[in-house]
């Protein structure tokens, strides 16, 4: 397979984030919420491995005519804002006006997010909270907390979208990558079984999930903290 193929095809992989993107949307629309983050998880896989394709493959050479970093953004943001929001809407855990904040918040703050030049940090780390309401949201069907405290955690990290805080990438950031990126494999094992037991996983899963995610969350913000040792040359 030529150079340009091999590029072409991680591009098409990448595509399918938005088939599973329409999947996730008509479980939502049926209320299945299982069947929903099942195939945002599949979506947040192949987004996971597209990347460090297209890398691979150099897709910005051999396939300059399609733009990856577009296609990705547009179907991240179906993936990881606005179907998690609507799934949020609709699922009664945020009753009344709590709702319509929530899903206000998420997708405006999101949008402006997606947009900005400098959420990228050196380090390719994230600046700012990225936006990845998909996880927040699973987590609240999994541990289903007091609607007050899922408003308040909402506020909180659409004010961190814009905040100077460091926000891994598991994959790309390389400072602590050996650690963090099999702690989001494990993330997305976690995630995958509460939405395959329709989010009544047992408590070893449970706590799984909720460690994974604080780790994820706040890893960049500790390694802001914690100063990087230099190796002797």
């Amino acid at each position: 397979m030529s150079k340009e193929l091999r590029a072409y095809a991680v591009h098409l992989l990448t595509a399918t984030g938005a088939v599973f993107a329409m999947l996730a949307l008509l479980a939502a629309a049926d209320q299945a919420w299982s069947q929903m983050f099942l195939w945002l998880v599949v979506a947040f896989f192949v987004d996971g491995i597209d990347g460090p394709l297209a890398r691979h493959t150099d897709v910005k050479t051999n396939a300059p005519q399609i733009d990856g970093v577009l296609l990705d953004l547009i179907i991240d943001y179906l993936t990881y804002v606005f179907i998690p929001a609507f799934a949020l809407f609709k699922s009664g855990l945020l009753p009344g006006w709590t709702g319509w904040i929530a899903i206000i918040v998420i997708t405006f703050t999101s949008a402006l997010y997606f947009a900005d030049t400098r959420m990228k940090t050196k380090d390719n780390s994230f600046s700012g909270f990225p936006g990845c309401w998909n996880m927040v949201v699973l987590v609240f069907f999994a541990v289903t907390p007091n609607f007050w405290v899922m408003l308040a955690i909402i506020v909180v990290l659409a004010v961190a979208m814009f905040a100077p805080l460091k926000f891994i990438h598991p994959v790309r950031t390389e400072r602590w990558r050996n650690l963090s990126l099999p702690i989001a494999l494990a993330w997305t094992c976690f995630a995958g079984w509460a939405a395959w037991v329709r989010f009544e996983p047992h408590d070893f899963a449970l706590w799984g999930l909720i460690v994974t995610s604080l780790y994820l969350l706040g890893a960049g913000i500790a390694q802001e903290i914690i100063p990087e040792r230099k190796t002797a040359k």
